[in-house]
């Protein structure tokens, strides 16, 4: 597969039967996902006049709206697993891959200057390191003056793709972690926490808290201004967030070996690579119950795989291989009306002189 398949896609999907007027397209769920959409549906309206509409409702809440359709496609940053999409009756594709960033709000320290372990963080977000000048932290920052203060930890209020991808490197990192907590969407904080809803939430509780410490997805960190901490990778190194780091954690996955997405994108080896990278999902029935909301989704993401690539960078994104973006198209043309017709496959059929 390749991107002149995508440029055939591009060309039925736009003059096809379902594409001679405006489409209003309906999306929902995650936060982290939402600054690309934005980017791509601005670009969308002005090549095709079609307007795209996206809730950034959570991974949680945008799962709930597929199944219940209530729009025309759902975003997580967890890949629904192959039972819960068979029961829902969903398919599943990844539309770029992007980071977890530790953000904190400590006066004197500047963004890059702090340094973390996956094991320091998961011992803050368990409860038992709750002081910035702690010898646990100190020790990784030597030369650093923390204060003797106390570490306001913000949490995810909401089902959260970004709290499973966290709280998946914690278990990662953490054996005591795994065994109390695991990957969850939903965690039950410790007393004292503060919850916030999305990341919009999470990064202005940051700003209104001083001596807070959060977990972020890394496109809102230039957004709001935000200080990012430096991690441990698996390697031992401590890098930064950044497209280059994302890109290097995924070039030792799955996902650019063999096509696979189906595993997460945390603690992955290789030189510079950030440890709490994750992909986003884009969700849509399998069998389409209103044909002409799911193709004016799919439609959308066809255009985007074509021609979104600068804004998947210009937003912190980096774009899928061309491995998983093939098994992304492939998904997208199995997608099936009610008849049992593949609604790409037929618009395809068409355009190549087929009946």
């Amino acid at each position: 597969m390749n991107r002149i398949v995508f440029a055939l896609v591009f060309v039925f999907s736009t003059f096809g039967p379902v594409g001679a007027m405006a489409q209003s397209i309906t999306g929902a769920g995650s936060s982290a996902a939402a600054p690309i959409y934005r980017s791509w549906a601005k670009a969308y309206a002005r090549a095709t006049g079609a307007t795209v509409e996206y809730d950034p409702v959570g991974s949680s809440g945008g799962i709930k709206k597929i199944r219940q359709n209530e729009v025309g496609f759902g975003a997580s940053d967890v890949a629904p697993s192959s039972k819960d999409l068979t029961e829902g009756g969903l398919v599943n594709f990844p539309v770029a891959i992007t980071g977890i960033s530790p953000v904190f709000n400590v006066a004197k320290v500047s963004d890059g200057q702090l340094r973390l372990s996956g094991e320091l963080l998961s011992r803050i977000y368990m409860g038992e390191i709750i002081r910035w000048n702690a010898p646990e932290i100190t020790a990784l920052n030597p030369g650093v003056a923390l204060p003797d203060e106390a570490i306001k930890v913000i949490v995810r209020s909401d089902g959260s793709g970004t709290t499973y991808n966290f709280t998946d490197y914690l278990s990662k990192v953490s054996s005591k972690w795994k065994t109390t907590y695991g990957a969850k969407t939903s965690i039950k904080w410790a007393d004292g926490f503060i919850g916030a809803k999305g990341s919009d939430g999470v990064a202005k509780a940051l700003k209104d808290t001083p001596g807070s410490i959060a977990y972020i997805d890394h496109g809102y960190v230039k957004e709001y201004g935000l200080a990012s901490a430096q991690m441990k990778n698996a390697d031992g190194e401590f890098v930064r967030p950044s497209v280059s780091a994302f890109r290097a954690a995924l070039v030792n996955s799955e996902w650019a070996t063999s096509g696979s997405f189906s595993e997460t994108l945390t603690q992955k080896p290789g030189k510079g690579a950030w440890p709490i990278t994750m992909g986003t999902f884009v969700i849509v029935p399998k069998v389409a119950n209103n044909p002409e909301q799911t193709l004016a989704a799919l439609k959308f993401f066809a255009w985007a795989f074509l021609n979104g690539d600068t804004l998947v960078q210009e937003n912190n994104f980096v774009r899928l291989p061309d491995r998983v973006q093939a098994a992304a198209f492939k998904t997208i043309t199995s997608v099936k009306d009610k008849s049992g017709t593949p609604i790409g496959m037929a618009l395809m059929s068409s355009l190549l002189g087929g009946k």
